[in-house]
């Protein structure tokens, strides 16, 4: 499996990046996946996605997807792809450390 390593902690990530075990993941390591997605800086929408997509991952297993995260995260569709232009779901996920949503190609 293969790895990265993010701020100084080596993670087990898949072959697309995501991480196979979301535990492993911190707060700090985000900016540097955000930076890999080509995401200079994260705002607090950003933030509130990133949490939002943490949470519903603890409570359900899975990642919401794109239509979910825009009707119940508090960032509209529109506002979504602006923030996370290459895939808001898919996207917000890896830089969540989650893995990717159902549903995502």
């Amino acid at each position: 499996m293969p790895t990265a390593t993010l701020t100084g902690v080596a993670v087990e990530v898949n072959d697309e990046g995501f991480f196979t075990e979301p535990g492993r993941w911190t707060e700090a390591m985000a900016p540097e996946l955000a930076r890999a997605e080509g995401i200079e800086d994260l705002t607090e929408d950003h933030w509130r996605v990133i949490r939002f997509m943490r949470a519903a991952y603890d409570a359900s297993g899975t990642g919401p997807t794109v239509r979910v995260l825009g009707k119940t995260s508090g960032v509209s569709i529109k506002d979504l792809y602006q923030l996370f232009p290459h895939g808001p779901a898919k996207t917000a996920a890896k830089i969540a450390g989650i893995p990717k949503p159902r549903g995502c190609i």
